[in-house]
Formats: C-alpha cells, sequence, structure tokens
C-alpha cells in the first residue's frame, strides 16, 4: 500500500494543466488520423486520393511491359520505411538514454524553465515521446514488410490481360499496397507527434500550442494543399 501511494503521490506532481494538455495531444492524436482515414465523401483526404492512384497503378501494371518501372517505384517506397524505421530507432535510443540520466536533464530544464521539478516529472515526459516514437517504428517496419508482401503479389500478376486472374491478383497486390501506405502514413503522423511530445519538456502551455500546431500542418496537407488540389483535379 505504501508503494502504491507513492506512486499516486508522484502522479500527482503533475497540474491539471498538464493532465489536459496531455489529453489533448492524444484526443488529437487519435481524431486527426481517424478523420483522414474517414473522411466525408464530398472531401476526401489525400491518402484516401492516393489510394485510388494505388489501384490505378496495379491495373496498368497487367499491361506494362517491361515491369521495371514498377520494381524500381516499390523499392523506393521500401526504401523509405526504411529510413525513417532506423530514424526512429535512433531517437528512441537517445530518448532511453535520457531517461536514464533525467536527474542531468532536471538541472538543465531548471534553468530553462527556472522551475523545480522533481526527475521523476522529466522521466515520465521522456516515457510519453518514447511511446510514440515505438508506435511509428513499429508502423514503419510492418508498412516495411507490406511493401515486401505487395512486391511478391506483384510478381504473381500474369503477364496476359486476358488470364482469369491477372486482374484479381493485380487488386490483391493494390489493397496490400494500399494498408501499407496506410501503416506508413500513421507511422509519420506518430512521428509528428512525437515531436509535438517534445515540447512538453518546455511545459503544458508549449505542448498545447505544439499539438496545435501540428494538427494544422498534417490537417492543411491533407485537406488543403495544392498537391491534394492537382491530385484531386487530374
Amino acid at each position: 500500500m505504501r508503494h502504491s501511494m507513492t506512486i499516486l503521490d508522484r502522479f500527482a506532481l503533475f497540474s491539471a494543466y498538464d493532465v489536459a494538455a496531455l489529453t489533448l495531444l492524444l484526443v488529437l492524436w487519435v481524431g486527426v488520423g481517424w478523420r483522414i482515414e474517414h473522411p466525408s465523401a464530398r472531401h476526401p483526404s489525400t491518402s484516401v486520393l492516393m489510394a485510388e492512384y494505388r489501384r490505378a497503378w496495379m491495373k496498368e501494371l497487367v499491361t506494362r511491359q517491361p515491369r521495371v518501372f514498377d520494381a524500381q517505384t516499390l523499392s523506393a517506397l521500401r526504401q523509405g520505411t526504411s529510413f525513417f524505421a532506423s530514424t526512429c530507432m535512433i531517437a528512441l535510443g537517445g530518448t532511453l538514454a535520457m531517461i536514464g540520466n533525467a536527474d542531468q536533464l532536471a538541472s538543465v530544464a531548471e534553468d530553462l524553465t527556472l522551475t523545480d521539478y522533481p526527475a521523476i516529472i522529466w522521466e515520465f515526459k521522456l516515457i510519453v515521446l518514447a511511446v510514440l516514437l515505438a508506435n511509428a517504428f513499429l508502423k514503419f517496419v510492418w508498412a516495411n514488410r507490406l511493401f515486401g508482401y505487395c512486391s511478391v503479389l506483384m510478381a504473381a500478376v500474369p503477364n496476359e490481360p486476358d488470364h482469369p486472374k491477372a486482374y484479381h491478383r493485380a487488386g490483391q497486390a493494390a489493397e496490400i499496397n494500399i494498408t501499407a501506405a496506410r501503416s506508413f502514413n500513421r507511422g509519420l503522423r506518430s512521428t509528428y507527434f512525437a515531436l509535438a511530445a517534445a515540447a512538453w519538456l518546455a511545459g503544458a502551455l508549449a505542448l498545447v500550442i505544439a499539438s496545435l500546431l501540428t494538427v494544422f500542418v498534417i490537417w492543411r496537407r491533407e485537406f488543403w494543399s495544392h498537391s491534394r488540389k492537382i491530385l484531386k483535379d487530374a
């Protein structure tokens, strides 16, 4: 019971503003992701528009000879997921190292914020950052594997358009490709919000501002960007 009370006492060190800011971060992270993947029919997101282009890509695959361009494109997609996965792993390692040296971080933060908080406060803030980075890493790794599945399915698409399984397998490859892209985009959003979570080290207000700014950037790119307009008009 004493140990339990100690834990409760530690969490009591966080102010209501900290709790509200963290809640806002999590709600915005989940909410914007859901809206991007489930937009209205009249105003689809860039991700939804790109899904249709991926289906069109796989239909063209059936009749394209040779398929070198398709292989190169998929290879570039896999390289992108590998790069971000490696980057998240490095960032996660650095964050865990900072958690192990929370006392030193507390001393530096005290000089910057002029606030004397115990090390447990900084450790918890870094744990939130680490969780978001870990989630991003797992999403990127899964996206990389799904793009690998897609490459196998693309290789299994018959060369003859009249083959009864040609367009069926091309459709399967398209859906796997879309699923991989969805996982990749989730990883990106998790990375964006991890950057926002880092602002919590400067206080609750900084976290709120960073969270709102992150949502604004993501929302603009998905629903109001010039590239989306081009995709929509095509």
